[in-house]
C-alpha cells in the first residue's frame, strides 16, 4: 500500500527533475460557478502531462534494478511520453508499445523524447500484453501506467504542491482513468487536510471507477468513443481501487458536450490548452455534476494538454458551432451580379463576420435562374445569430 511517507519521498526524489506546476486563480470560472476556483496546470508539465511524475519516481527509485535494455511501457499517449522523458532524465533506454491505431503525432512525440516505438495490438490492453512479453524476453523493466506504488506516489506529489500553495483548499476535482492520479492526490490531500474533499471525474463514455465503486471492486465496463481518451480506461486498477474507495468522496461523470465546452472555455478564457481528459474537472464544475457552495475553494487538476493538432481543430470548430458562435446559413438567390453582394450586405450590417462563401449552381434541385449560397458566419453567440437570421428573413431571404 502507498503511504503519505512514500509521496514525500517521491517529492524529494523527483525534485528538480520535473516542473513544479503553477496553481492559478481563475476569476472567470469563480464568477461562473460561485466558488473560488484555482487551476493546477499539469498541462505545463514536461511532456505535457502529469505522467512524467510517476514515471520519473518509478525509474529513479529502481535505478539499480534496471538493466542495460532499459524500461518499457504501453501507452497510446501521455504515459508513453512521460516514460520517454523520465528515461532520458535517468539515462536509460526506453521502448514504448503503442496500439496500431495511435496517431502519427503521438508516435513522433515519443520518438522525439528518445523512445523506441513499437506498434503492436488493436487495443491498449493488447499493447500492454505485448509490452510485458518484451519485458521478459529482452530484460526490460515494465512500467505500468497506474497500478504501481511508485507511480501512484509520484502522481501524489501534485497533492503536496496544491496544499503548499493553498493550505485551506476545500475540494479538489481530479480526472479518473485507471486511478493512479486521483489515488496519489487523495492520499496527499486527505492525509494533510482531512476536511478537504476529493472528487473524481470520468467521461460518461467510460465510467469504470463509478461502476467499480457501485460493485465494491474493480469491474470492466464497455467504453465508447470520447474526446477524453486519456481517461478511457475500461477497468480501474487493483492497487488504486481501495484508495479511491476509502479516500475519494465521490466520482461523477460528464457528457461529451460538457467536455467540449470546457476545452473551448479553457482556451478562450484562460488561454490554457487542455486535452479532453484534462478538461473534465471544469466540465463537472460548470455542468452542475458537482455541487459547490459559494466561496468554496476548489482546485481543478488540469492533468494534460496533449491534443492532436487536427483533433484540436475539429474540437474548436464543433465547440463554436454548438455554442452558436459560428452559424452556417444556406439560401437561394437569383443568378445575377447584384444578388450575392446584397445578401452579404445584410449579414455584414448585422455585425456578422463572414468566414466562407460557397456557391452551388449545379444541384438538380436548384432552379436554373437561381443558385444556392452557403455562408459561414462568426457571431457573438446564439442571440446574435438569431438576429442575423431575422434580418435575412425581413430582407426576403428564406434560410434553408
Amino acid at each position: 500500500m502507498v503511504t503519505l511517507v512514500d509521496i514525500r519521498e517521491a517529492e524529494s526524489r523527483i525534485r528538480g527533475k520535473i516542473i513544479r506546476t503553477p496553481l492559478v486563480y481563475s476569476p472567470t470560472f469563480s464568477s461562473m460557478s460561485g466558488a473560488e476556483v484555482y487551476l493546477k496546470l499539469e498541462s505545463m508539465q514536461k511532456a505535457g502531462s502529469f505522467k512524467v511524475r510517476g514515471a520519473t519516481n518509478r525509474i529513479l527509485s529502481s535505478r539499480d534494478a534496471i538493466g542495460p535494455a532499459g524500461v518499457i511501457a504501453a501507452s497510446a499517449g501521455n504515459h508513453a511520453q512521460g516514460v520517454a522523458v523520465a528515461a532520458g532524465l535517468a539515462g536509460v533506454p526506453a521502448a514504448i508499445v503503442m496500439p496500431e491505431w495511435t496517431s502519427l503525432s503521438k508516435q513522433e512525440a515519443s520518438r522525439g523524447y528518445g523512445a523506441r516505438v513499437i506498434l503492436a495490438g488493436t487495443s491498449l490492453e493488447e499493447s500492454i500484453v505485448r509490452a510485458k512479453e518484451l519485458a521478459g524476453t529482452e530484460g526490460m523493466m515494465f512500467i505500468h501506467p497506474y497500478d504501481d506504488p511508485a507511480v501512484v506516489a509520484g502522481q501524489g506529489t501534485i497533492g503536496l504542491e496544491i496544499l503548499a500553495d493553498l493550505p485551506d483548499v476545500d475540494r479538489v476535482l481530479v480526472p479518473v482513468g485507471g486511478g493512479g492520479l486521483i489515488a496519489g492526490i487523495a492520499l496527499a490531500v486527505r492525509g494533510l487536510r482531512r476536511s478537504a474533499r476529493v472528487t473524481g471525474v470520468q467521461a460518461s463514455a467510460c465510467p469504470s471507477a463509478i461502476a467499480s465503486r457501485e460493485r465494491g471492486g474493480p469491474v470492466a465496463v464497455d467504453a465508447e468513443s470520447t474526446i477524453a481518451d486519456g481517461i478511457r480506461v475500461k477497468r480501474t486498477g487493483d492497487l488504486t481501487f481501495p484508495l479511491i474507495r476509502d479516500l475519494v468522496d465521490q466520482v461523477v461523470a460528464v457528457e461529451e458536450q460538457a467536455i467540449l465546452d470546457a476545452v473551448l472555455l479553457l482556451l478562450e478564457r484562460k488561454k490554457v490548452l487542455a486535452e479532453g481528459a484534462g478538461a473534465v474537472p471544469l466540465a463537472a464544475l460548470l455542468s452542475g455534476a458537482v455541487a459547490v457552495t459559494p466561496g468554496e475553494k476548489v482546485v481543478l487538476v488540469i492533468s494534460g494538454g496533449n491534443v492532436d493538432t487536427f483533433l484540436l481543430e475539429r474540437i474548436l470548430k464543433r465547440g463554436l458551432f454548438d455554442s452558436g458562435r459560428i452559424a452556417r446559413i444556406a439560401v437561394l438567390i437569383k443568378e445575377d451580379s447584384r444578388s450575392l453582394p446584397a445578401l452579404l450586405e445584410v449579414v455584414s450590417r448585422e455585425g456578422g463576420v463572414i468566414g466562407a462563401v460557397d456557391q452551388d449552381r449545379d444541384d438538380p434541385g436548384v432552379p436554373l435562374d437561381r443558385m444556392r449560397v452557403r455562408i459561414e458566419v462568426e457571431t457573438r453567440g446564439p442571440d446574435h445569430r438569431d438576429r442575423i437570421l431575422s434580418a435575412l428573413q425581413r430582407a426576403g431571404y428564406r434560410p434553408l
